[in-house]
């Protein structure tokens, strides 16, 4: 496995005067700012070839910082510094972190200090989908406790989950039938800690090694992180069988209809996928809570 190392480029002691804050006069009137800019980005092709075109301009980052500071008045330099933060990511599409320092030298405060500050640190957030499976022991009940535990991940946020489906084998093993689902949301993580993520939980939850395709308690699979490709010894985005799959492209079709991944919409990989019928079958709502999962009685 290997990743890519990440650079860090600086700016420090950027001075800028701007008309921030929450007193009337420092609208009116005015006063100095400093600002410090640190990111984190992946220059291996402009270490390698010595290219400035895929490199991250110190003169781009300043003005990204004056463009803000100059801007409409805020009343908040934490605003001030959130602002910066996210236009740094949204317009430099290397940058996976960003930390943004807003300094008030002259902060009209009763006390004797040399300053204030804000300091505001920022990751990108990919778009990420998971397909997961059960067909050993509790199947629903393990595939609520995998989404659970997903969602407790720092650095992971899960927005939707897909109903249950199920499914047929897939792979030629002959074993018991499959409850599948999926889930969408966002992660600061890297692909390889958020597969090590997935491996922790499906250990927790009894999965253990086993015939290649063969019967489990449980499986977690990424399918995609945001629009990135990555192909290595233990993982491969966007996930390699991800358009052969029924179980996969019908939930996901459910919750996430017009996602495009890899120039495929998903909605149209389903509708042009060879399917037998009982391959896949979602499960009518039932009113026994989520899932299919009967509530206990109230006491």
């Amino acid at each position: 496995m290997i990743v890519p190392v990440l650079t860090s480029v600086f700016v420090r002691d950027l001075c800028l005067f701007s008309y921030h804050g929450v007193l009337p006069e420092e609208t009116r009137i005015g006063q100095r700012f400093v600002v410090d800019i640190e990111i984190r980005a992946d220059l291996s092709g402009a270490i390698a070839g010595d290219d400035y075109e895929q490199a991250v301009c110190y003169g781009t980052l300043c003005d990204i910082a004056s463009a803000i500071m100059t801007g409409p008045p805020l009343q908040l330099i934490e605003t001030v510094a959130g602002r910066i933060a996210e236009t740094v990511l949204t317009k430099l599409d290397r940058v996976e972190w960003v930390r943004v320092e807003v300094r008030k030298p002259s902060a009209p405060v009763p006390y004797a200090v040399s300053g204030t500050a804000v300091a505001v640190e920022q990751a990108r957030a990919y778009e990420v989908a998971f397909s997961l499976g059960s067909n050993l022991g509790e199947r629903e009940a393990v595939l609520a406790a995998a989404v659970d535990r997903l969602s407790l991940v720092d650095g992971l946020e899960i927005a939707d989950v897909s109903s249950l489906y199920d499914s047929a084998p897939w792979g030629g093993v002959e074993q018991p039938a499959f409850v599948n689902t999926c889930a969408t949301g966002r992660t600061t993580l890297e692909p390889h800690a958020l597969l090590r993520v997935c491996k922790a939980i499906e250990a927790d939850l009894g999965r253990v090694p086993g015939v290649r395709w063969g019967a489990r308690a449980v499986d977690i699979d990424i399918l995609y992180y945001g629009e990135r490709e990555v192909r290595d010894r233990v993982l491969t985005l966007p996930h390699a069988c991800l358009f052969e799959r029924a179980f996969v492209l019908e939930p996901l079709a459910e919750i996430d209809p017009d996602h495009v991944i890899g120039g495929r919409r998903v909605r149209d990989a389903l509708a042009v996928l060879p399917r037998s019928p009982g391959d896949v079958t979602r499960r009518a709502p039932d009113g026994t809570g989520r899932w299919g999962i009967k509530e206990p009685e109230p006491a």
